[in-house]
């Protein structure tokens, strides 16, 4: 199986700073050690079929962006495969988390995250739901106008990603 019995996940809530939305109403949720990824030489293959048997998909293998950004019409999932990174997320005023492999971290649409460091093996893969659009917005860019009004309106997704049933995602973002 390749989830471990996580500790329960941490969660955040960051307030809108003016330059980045962040989610009015969703925490940020980051899972320390979600995924053993030991025992194999595809880590990311390993978290790929985690996010499939949840039913996220739309998947990619890389690095974070440098720059402060965020997604207004869809959430994602970002599973750390190798390597460790600093990121920062909730924008500027946010809180900078240390990733390890085996780390997932759900955002909320709106949610800014940012690359602070990075060892030169990070890879991370990302996922989407099924439901909602892909879009890339910057920090204090003109689209924060258009974001407020979107963000809300972005659907649950059906499951989480890492246990592909509804907790303990769900039970953290519904009201």
């Amino acid at each position: 199986m390749t989830s471990t019995t996580p500790a329960a996940p941490l969660t955040f809530r960051f307030a809108d700073d003016g330059r980045v939305p962040n989610n009015p109403t969703l925490p940020f949720v980051a899972w320390r050690h979600a995924l053993d990824l030991g025992g194999t030489d595809d880590p990311a293959g390993r978290i790929e079929t985690t996010f499939t048997a949840a039913g996220w998909g739309r998947m990619w293998r890389d690095g974070i962006y440098s720059f402060v950004h965020y997604h207004s019409m869809i959430h994602e999932a970002l599973g750390v495969a190798r390597g460790t990174a600093q990121v920062r997320f909730g924008g500027d005023a946010g809180e900078i988390l240390e990733l390890v492999a085996g780390d997932v971290c759900v955002l909320p649409a709106g949610t800014g995250h940012q690359r602070i460091s990075a060892s030169d093996d990070f890879l991370v893969v990302g996922a989407y739901p099924p439901t909602g659009t892909y879009d890339l917005c910057r920090a204090g860019s003109d689209e924060i106008v258009r974001a407020r009004r979107t963000i809300p309106q972005v659907p649950l997704p059906d499951l989480d990603p890492v246990t592909a049933g509804p907790a303990p995602l769900l039970d953290l973002w519904r009201p």
